[in-house]
Parts: C-alpha cells; structure tokens; sequence
C-alpha cells in the first residue's frame, strides 16, 4: 500500500493569503474517474476514454501532470445526479459531511500538478464547454472555497497545500444532504475503482470495499460485484 501525503492546513494569516496568489500552478485533487490517468488525458490531450460516450477536445497546453501524489481529502464521495457521459450518477465530493458516528469520512484522491490553465481546462470540458480562459482563484485559495456558477462542478473547493502549492478540486454546490443520490453505472465505477488501487495501492477488495459503501452506490452495489469489475471484461 502506498502511503498517502497529508495535506497542510491553509494558514489564513494576512501575509499567508498574500503569498498564495496569484496561482500559476496547483494540484488538482481528482476524486472521480479522472483518478485513472487514461480518463485523465483526454482532458489533457483530447480524445474518448474507454468506456465513455464523449469525446473532448482537449487542454492549451496538452501535456502530462508534472507530478502525481495520492491523498486523503477531507469528506464524503457520493454518487447522485445523472451523468450522460457514462449513465447512472456522477461522483460528487461533500467537504463538510460527517460520518454520523463522531467521525469524519476521509475521501482516497489522486492529486496531480498542473498549470492553471490545465486546471481551468479540465473544469470547463467537466461542464461541456470549450476550453480557454483561465479561472480566478484568488477566492478558493483565499477563503476554501469559491463559487463559479450554479452548475454540477463549478464549486471550488481548497482542501489545503502540498508542497507549497494549493491542492483544489471541484464539485457541487449543494451537499450530499441536499439531493436524491443515484447509483452510478459499471463503467463508471471500474474507473474510479482502478484509479484508486493505482494512484493508492489499494488491493481490488479494499477499493471495492470502500466504494460499496458510498452513498449511492450503497444499497446497489455490493464491494464483491465492485471488484468483479476490475478482473471482468472491460
């Protein structure tokens, strides 16, 4: 099993907030089925992963991450919505949730650094529009968190620093309390799945094991089905 990196808290002291703008490069936690790198790069370098209805056209600038590194994000990962990219629901990530048992849920990302124009790309190709422009930050790197517009990912979330650089990622506006879920499709979470067991180290039944239990895959899959996925044909 791969250690994961343990994030720093964002130090809100004034000198602090000055020196984390402007962002020229940060990592983007991924939590859905860009955790696996295929999924990853056609939003980089353009093109239809396995298992996807959709093609994309790509970032600016088309290279890899320049680093990857697995963490632990803070909160939940559920399933709700429906996805028209690989049917069933989209994964979400709700910073705020609370296990209900005195605990707080920890969520297995893959964080990978990139430009803020990649970033800015990837979340404009997440809401099916062209990439182009670059994102404002300052809020999300500033406050935690940022606003963007109504739609599914166009909520900033800044789960702390690694290496000096903010590590974000995106997700709704409402929380995991506030919407039906929906139980998200094979393809789908074979994606997730393998993503995690690469970027984490995670046996197939510890990766299965975990997803079972999200909210809206609980109930609809069992983790044996869910590691079934990662032998079964593709």
């Amino acid at each position: 099993m791969i250690r994961p990196r343990r994030l720093q808290a964002l130090d809100d002291s004034p000198g602090a907030v000055r020196r984390r703008t402007p962002v020229h490069r940060l990592w983007y936690a991924a939590y859905g089925s860009n955790m696996h790198l295929d999924r990853l790069t056609a939003y980089l370098a353009g093109g239809r992963p396995a298992g996807g209805l959709r093609s994309y056209p790509g970032c600016r600038d088309p290279r890899g991450p320049a680093r990857t590194a697995p963490v632990m994000l803070p909160g939940l990962l559920y399933f709700a919505t429906t996805s028209d990219v690989w049917t069933g629901g989209r994964a979400f990530y709700d910073p705020d949730a609370a296990t209900g048992r005195g605990g707080s849920p920890e969520l297995p990302s893959c964080a990978y650094l990139l430009t803020l124009s990649q970033f800015s790309d990837i979340a404009a190709q997440e809401m099916s529009r062209e990439p182009g422009e670059d994102l404002d930050l300052t809020e999300a790197v500033t406050r935690g968190r940022a606003r963007t517009g109504p739609g599914r990912y166009e909520t900033l979330v800044c789960a702390g620093r690694l290496d000096g650089y903010p590590v974000l990622t995106f997700t709704a506006p409402w929380s995991s309390q506030d919407i039906a879920m929906n139980a998200p499709s094979a393809a789908y979470l074979r994606h997730i799945a393998a993503g995690i067991v690469a970027s984490h180290g995670w046996s197939a039944r510890r990766a299965a094991a975990y997803l079972a239990g999200c909210p809206g895959a609980e109930g609809h899959w069992t983790a044996a089905e869910i590691a079934a996925l990662l032998t079964g044909p593709s």
